[in-house]
């Protein structure tokens, strides 16, 4: 039988972890840590003007494999709808360990996004790393370089994650679109 997952991130990887520690014992969120803001440097670089999509999202996430041996690779699929200034969905895949120490575990994850940014549609791919030492959180979202096809190639950019109190997601996407095709 498996037990509750108990929130031993922050907030912001709480939403890919969650699945991985669902044989952790039942604590709480605390979605006020703060997390790094993945650089933009590369578009600044290029002389692209960065925008910022915001709204809400939904996550489900589904255990795959064994996922009762705490000190294991956990493996989890990724189901998202976003809302507001993104609307789609997508689907990836987790790899997450935690360790014996309190406050230390790491993930990485891949997603394709299926959807509509600033009146384009297409699809793109985000690549996340996230790593908690001793509870300090460093969260990087970042779009995987020519991933976007249709009229979301050329994307590039960044997102962060916001839990808020209750467990409503938020995204904070800075990105950059080349002009749209005539």
């Amino acid at each position: 039988m498996t037990r509750p997952a108990r929130a031993w991130f922050p907030a912001a990887l709480v939403v890919c972890l969650a699945a991985v520690v669902a044989n952790a014992q039942t604590g709480t969120v605390n979605a006020q840590t703060p997390v790094r803001q993945p650089s933009t440097d590369s578009a600044t670089a290029r002389g692209t003007a960065m925008t910022i999509a915001k709204g809400p999202f939904d996550v489900k996430t589904t255990p795959q494999g064994n996922m009762t041996d705490p000190a294991a690779v956990g493996r989890l699929s990724l189901d998202k709808t976003f809302h507001g200034d993104l609307e789609g969905t997508s689907a990836g895949e987790m790899l997450a360990v935690r360790t014996a120490v309190q406050g230390s575990a790491g993930y990485v994850a891949i997603e394709r996004v299926t959807g509509t940014l600033a009146g384009r549609t297409g699809t793109f791919a985000l690549q996340h790393w996230g790593m908690m030492d001793k509870g300090a959180p460093d969260l990087k979202i970042s779009v995987i370089p020519d991933s976007g096809t249709g009229d979301l190639t050329g994307l590039a950019g960044t997102m962060t994650i916001d839990i808020q109190p209750g467990g409503k997601h938020f995204y904070a996407f800075t990105y950059t679109l080349p002009p749209a095709a005539k």
